[in-house]
């Protein structure tokens, strides 16, 4: 058996605490599910008594059958002067009925003295009393030695001290923290690996990312001995974020042969990463290394042609083992392979020498210098390379169009007509919108709906301006990229004009022209 490495997610407390991100106690709920489903080994709920929202979350923890994870709660050693039993935190601690408590100490020397105005023996005795009353409470207890790093630098003694007394008191894992992110990889294997040699229970690693170092830190630790690991989905957390687990997962079994999760839930480690984002409403970061989109993408046209005949050449792993995918791109660097393989992506079957896979590569170089950009307008491109292999003509043509923008003193109106036509018939439409693009896209859906009621369900869900050459003033180029969805997948497509309206129609019209195309 593979030694096992526990995942500790926290991304419902210590994540929450990011700027930016805030959950409800049903979006708890639901990342819980998630997390239960991929398979971690802890899920911190949050901090009883903190805030409302996490006492309902532990309630309906507590009605729910969880199939992988324990739920575990977080709190602080007792109060200085309060005898354990009488202290408020422990007794909201037990109301939220979780199999696990995480309870954070101070670990330095500094914080104990300047910060908690405590003696270094009454914090030994606030750790112990604690553990001991939650484990004879019938709990797991997991021990966060805040600090622990920074206090190890400073008082090494003292640190190791704290978590003997924590160890002494029942501790089930002590974990240690870089709580300021502050500390080196090989600082943190140094004190992780007298930790592992002086104690007798499992240690742990929590970092935060300061440095950028905290899946670094992490794995440092894990070499050097720590067998859990705390962190946060997508990295969320207070300052620049905690350490990821969505790099730390497949590192660890990938990369180092470590068991983390089960082994079916890796090919889903680029869902879970999405939907946490969706759920915290944040746009996924498309360079993300392992669950990215463009974290398999090749653009160069030596490295496209080396992963036509051995893939890993220029890949560290397998996209599909952590569900992610290959791209090629598209650019005025492709070579002929770029186009061979997007073509083929695209359902397309070219040969190297034939006269279309030249003509296609030089029209996409020449519009590329002319400011048109496809890495992220796919759609744009399939129309490309279907119209020179002569594969797709156009479904309709937008013969006329106008825009204009009227304001009185309440309100600004924006409005444009559209005039299409489609085989021997005519649509011509009107539309008002928010701005001119709005307007614009609202007319043209009305006069194709009409003839391809499939574009119904067709979304605009992005919309990217980009001025090409500034020196120029407002007789710039313009580049516009659209990202349009149907619920289902998602596709870009490009325009380029001096003038504005000119560039989003044709991105528009590109748009609904692949949208046709793939029904």
């Amino acid at each position: 058996m593979k030694p096992l490495v526990e995942i500790y997610d926290t991304t419902l407390r210590d994540g929450a605490q990011a700027e930016g991100i805030n959950f409800s106690a049903q979006d708890k709920l639901r990342i819980a599910e998630k997390l239960d489903a991929f398979g971690v080994h802890y899920i911190e709920g949050g901090w009883p008594g903190s805030n409302p929202k996490d006492m309902e979350f532990f309630q309906q923890a507590a009605r729910r059958k969880w199939k992988h994870a324990q739920i575990a709660a977080f709190s602080m050693t007792r109060r200085k002067g309060v005898a354990v039993e009488n202290d408020e935190l422990m007794r909201l601690i037990l109301e939220a009925k979780t199999p696990v408590v995480t309870i954070v100490g101070k670990t330095w020397l500094l914080h104990v003295t300047e910060v908690l105005r405590a003696k270094p023996e009454e914090n030994l005795g606030m750790i112990g009393d604690t553990i001991r009353y939650l484990k004879d409470h019938g709990k797991k207890v997991v021990y966060d030695a805040e600090h622990s790093f920074d206090g190890f630098a400073d008082e090494p003694e003292y640190a190791l001290a704290t978590w003997q007394a924590a160890e002494k008191a029942g501790a089930d894992c002590i974990v240690l923290c870089d709580t300021n992110g502050g500390r080196l990889p090989r600082e943190i294997a140094a004190a992780t690996a007298l930790a592992k040699s002086k104690l007798n229970c499992p240690v742990g690693i929590h970092t935060h990312n300061d440095c950028g170092f905290g899946v670094a830190n992490a794995i440092a630790a894990v070499e050097a001995g720590a067998m859990q690991v705390q962190g946060t989905i997508n990295g969320f957390g207070e300052r620049t974020g905690n350490c990821n687990l969505i790099s730390v997962i497949p590192t660890l079994q990938l990369k180092m042969g470590l068991n983390a999760v089960p082994k079916a839930s890796l090919p889903k480690l680029k869902e879970l990463s999405e939907f946490v984002n969706e759920v915290a409403n944040v746009r996924h970061d498309v360079r993300a290394p392992w669950v990215g989109q463009t974290a398999f993408a090749h653009k160069g046209g030596m490295h496209v042609h080396a992963i036509e005949r051995v893939a890993r050449s220029y890949e560290h792993v397998n996209p599909e083992s952590v569900g992610n995918f290959r791209r090629v791109l598209v650019s005025d660097m492709s070579g002929r392979t770029n186009i061979l393989l997007k073509a083929r992506e695209l359902g397309y079957q070219l040969s190297t020498d034939a006269p279309e896979t030249r003509a296609i590569t030089d029209q996409v170089k020449e519009l590329e210098a002319r400011g048109y950009e496809y890495e992220a307008a796919e759609g744009s491109l399939a129309l490309l390379i279907g119209r020179t292999m002569k594969r797709c003509e156009p479904s309709f043509t937008v013969e006329t169009y106008h825009v204009s923008m009227r304001r009185d003193k309440k309100e600004s109106i924006c409005e444009a007509t559209v005039r299409v036509r489609v085989g021997d018939e005519i649509a011509h439409t009107v539309a008002e919108g928010d701005g001119p693009v709005n307007a614009l896209d609202g007319a043209l859906r009305r006069a194709l709906v009409k003839f391809f009621p499939s574009l119904k369900g067709i979304e605009l869900t992005d919309y990217k301006v980009r001025i090409i050459n500034g020196a120029t003033g407002t007789a710039a180029k313009t580049r516009v990229l659209i990202t349009s969805s149907n619920g289902k997948r998602e596709w870009g497509t490009v325009g380029v004009s001096e003038n504005i309206i000119e560039a989003s129609l044709e991105a528009l019209v590109d748009s609904m022209e692949y949208a046709l195309l793939k029904k």
